[in-house]
């Protein structure tokens, strides 16, 4: 299942240059981070978007992907912060993140867009 909604690439640019090389370089982390949020995803919006990839349009696999790829890179700058310059350039980092992830899940929710996506 790892990787269908984003590449771990995307994923890494994301966390910044601040991320763990430890992460970074750890690609069995990196798939674990990328099966759980898949299965989030699936979850959340309660459709398998992971198996059914191929017949989302060009569109829905672009949102789903940066979806992914920021709450991947959540998780990476959550496992260990002290390869950014200051506290406070992690927070930043994850309040991004969040944002760019509180946006995504609350567009994905309404059903006329998951259907405009093929995801339904």
């Amino acid at each position: 299942m790892s990787w269908t909604l984003c590449t771990s690439g995307a994923a890494i640019i994301k966390a910044g240059t601040g991320a763990s090389t430890t992460i970074v370089g750890s690609g069995a982390a990196l798939a674990e981070m990328s099966d759980e949020v898949e299965a989030f995803i699936c979850d959340a919006l309660r459709v398998d978007v992971v198996t059914n990839y191929g017949s989302l349009t060009s569109n829905g696999k672009k949102l789903l992907g940066r979806l992914a790829a920021s709450m991947i890179a959540q998780d990476m700058v959550d496992y260990d912060t002290t390869g950014y310059n200051s506290a406070r350039e992690a927070e930043l980092k994850l309040d991004k993140l969040e944002n760019d992830i509180s946006k995504a899940l609350k567009l994905l929710e309404d059903d006329k867009v998951k259907a405009y996506l093929q995801a339904t």
